[in-house]
């Protein structure tokens, strides 16, 4: 059975302008809540052993009674202990932080077991935040030109219906919904979870790009090769065809991937669930994307060309 879904393109272009739409929105109102990554700051990320649990708010609360001078502290529970959030710290801020965790927690009625395991320190400037937010536009910027040129070299020898370039800007443009979604959605999550973007996030963003063109580049390569084998075909029926015949290993290929992501996110570390999300929401986006937006583009742009 064919699926007309290159007739039907219409209908997936209004579900994914409107998900555009309020992505873009969401940005605009809400922003992203950016890690220390960017805004500069420190995160040390602790483990206790032995102790008693105490509030997120109370331990906020502890930290900055005996340590005003570091000004606002976030604390985020994890499973086996808790995250904390502050500005810049020198490192002598940093040992009487661990110094004050300590004495909070050695106070509970089970002190002699308490074992305190800081796991990481990471503490970044605001002016290598502000460097570091430059230049992951740059990386995302540079790798979607790089992937037009690529593109409209590889299909250099089909420039008829349709010109070899319009594959090009059509993966990216394909590429720039599904990164407008995935950030539409981290804002949404920032907004009302608390979720922030960092370094990580980035990484996730440059994986769905390379994703995503592959899988479109899959469909583009189909039709290539039905354009030359299937003369008497209108372009509609080519890229139809074309989308069918390569939708199974596409959808197949994303499932396996997005299973391995799901168990990583639900059995993996605090630290890389908000990367292993992105990549989650990337994944779905990026195969819709391929099948139901790169592709028809190039219909679109054959019929505009014929008017």
């Amino acid at each position: 059975m064919t699926l007309q879904i290159v007739k039907h393109r219409n209908k997936f272009f209004i579900f994914s302008v409107t998900l555009i739409i309020l992505s873009c929105l969401s940005l605009a109102v809400w922003g992203l809540k950016l890690g220390i990554d960017f805004t500069g700051g420190s995160l040390m990320e602790v483990n206790l052993t032995g102790a008693s649990k105490v509030s997120a708010q109370e331990l906020t609360d502890k930290i900055q009674t005996r340590l005003p001078d570091i000004g606002e502290a976030r604390v985020q529970p994890t499973a086996d202990g808790f995250i904390l959030r502050t500005k810049h710290l020198s490192e002598d801020d940093h040992q009487k932080i661990l110094t004050t965790l300590k004495d909070i927690h050695i106070q509970g009625p089970v002190a002699d077991n308490i074992i305190l395991d800081e796991k990481r320190f990471e503490s970044v400037g605001p002016m290598i935040g502000e460097e570091l937010k430059n230049k992951s536009i740059w990386a995302i910027t540079l790798a979607s030109l790089a992937i037009i040129l690529y593109i409209a070299w590889s299909f250099r020898k089909v420039s008829k219906p349709v010109a070899s370039w319009k594959y090009g800007v059509g993966a990216v443009i394909a590429l720039i919904h599904d990164l407008v979604i995935v950030t539409g959605f981290f804002s949404v999550l920032g907004h009302f979870i608390g979720y922030e973007i960092d370094l990580l996030f980035v990484s996730a963003l440059l994986t769905i790009l390379g994703f995503s063109v592959h899988d479109t580049i899959v469909v583009y390569d189909r039709t290539r090769e039905n354009l030359i084998r299937a003369r008497g075909n209108t372009f509609e029926e080519t890229v139809n065809k074309a989308v069918n015949e390569t939708m199974r290993r596409s959808v197949n290929t994303s499932l396996t991937v997005f299973m391995v992501l799901l168990a990583l996110y639900i059995l993996g570390g605090d630290s890389t669930q908000n990367f292993v999300l992105a990549l989650l929401i990337g994944v779905v986006f990026g195969t819709y994307s391929s099948i139901f937006v790169a592709s028809t583009l190039l219909v679109v742009w054959h019929k505009i060309g014929k008017k």
